[in-house]
């Protein structure tokens, strides 16, 4: 009990400070969840008759708007898989764009921690609404199938007669809920905005939570004497997150340029998005959008928050993106040897294990000048 008040007190110290952290338009603060105090230790404060602090712990987090707030208060027990959801989703944009100049790297002592990167309304910026959106959401479902919230549960809304030789059966995960709740959530800072970006990010947000709509996977269990299959159950599961993450790094490849107009209404001035081309197709609920070019980032600028690529390593076999050539962006790379510990001499026993030795090898390390 005392560590968990302990944990509480260190959070709230914590937050309170960071409060004095800039924003940018185009980073919103609740993305500050993935790097800050870990909601996850908190889970024990509702069960150990904490959870009377979290109206104080929700109102300190930096970066929320006042309806976020409400949100973490009413669905507390939820909160610690939003932060979950967030980390998903900025590991996978890591690994999506490990070998680009832009790596998706997230900076230190900032409440938007990407930096002011995000801030031009780009295809970078589209991904890591798109991909942190759909964590949320994929995060949330998956917690509720689980039964670690008493809010959410499983899906019983089967959508169709069962097929064949199957019936329905175990815990269809409620994507319903997750995506909802990531759309109340996610969304609330820009609801009711009427600005371009503003359109720009609700559009890539429910894109994210597109790709997981459209993605779920009928799963199966066979049941019958001597594991015969005479009858199956299934039930609709969310596919594996780095599916997700494919399905998105494909949009931001194909991502649709679009253009601001701005006219008036009777209630205002607002902003409608376009797309620029109109040869080309135009953008479905479950593309992703920009208006902005990607900054340069070959070399570093405070700015615009490019780290460059010098350090960088690099594939020297590669002609694509992430080829000495094109991550250095002309300027060279430098070689070295280093020796890495390997598996190697692998040998399978009956039945059933594997033993390896393990071997030093060389090998040439390339990273840019």
């Amino acid at each position: 009990m005392d560590s968990v008040r302990c944990q509480v007190s260190v959070l709230l110290l914590f937050v309170i400070w960071s409060q004095t952290a800039d924003v940018g338009m185009g980073s919103p603060g609740w993305w500050y969840l993935a790097v800050g105090p870990q909601f996850s230790s908190l889970a024990a404060a509702n069960a150990g008759g904490q959870g009377r602090r979290w109206p104080l712990v929700c109102s300190s987090i930096p970066g929320l708007v006042p309806r976020q707030i409400r949100y973490c208060r009413k669905f507390h027990e939820i909160m610690p898989f939003v932060a979950d959801g967030t980390k998903l989703g900025i590991r996978e944009c890591q690994h999506q764009f490990r070998g680009r100049r832009w790596n998706c790297t997230t900076v230190q002592g900032q409440v938007s921690i990407f930096g002011p990167v995000l801030d031009r309304a780009s295809r970078e910026a589209a991904f890591v609404h798109a991909i942190t959106s759909a964590g949320v959401a994929y995060s949330v479902t998956k917690a509720c199938a689980e039964g670690t919230s008493p809010d959410c549960g499983c899906d019983n809304r089967h959508k169709g007669p069962p097929g064949e030789g199957w019936k329905w059966g175990g815990c269809s995960e409620d994507v319903f809920f997750g995506t909802k709740f990531s759309r109340d959530f996610v969304d609330a800072r820009i609801r009711g905005r009427r600005d371009g970006r503003s359109a720009m990010d609700r559009h890539n947000n429910e894109a994210g939570r597109q790709s997981i709509m459209k993605n779920l996977q009928l799963k199966c269990k066979c049941h019958g004497l001597s594991g015969s299959c005479e009858i199956k159950t299934c039930w609709w599961a969310q596919p594996d997150f780095r599916t997700v993450g494919n399905v998105l790094k494909d949009k931001y490849d194909s991502a649709s340029e679009m253009a601001v107009e701005r006219h008036r209404e009777p209630s205002g001035m607002v902003d409608s998005l376009y797309p620029r081309y109109s040869f080309f197709k135009a953008p479905g609920k479950d593309d992703l959008i920009y208006f902005e070019n990607s900054p340069n980032f070959c070399e570093p600028n405070n700015s615009t928050g490019s780290l460059g690529t010098k350090g960088r390593e690099c594939n020297i076999t590669s002609h694509g993106i992430d080829g000495c050539q094109l991550m250095c962006c002309g300027r060279g790379w430098n070689t070295r040897t280093e020796m890495r510990t390997e598996k190697c001499h692998c040998q399978f026993h009956w039945c059933c294990y594997v033993t390896c030795q393990e071997c030093q090898k060389k090998h040439q390390v390339h990273t840019c000048k």
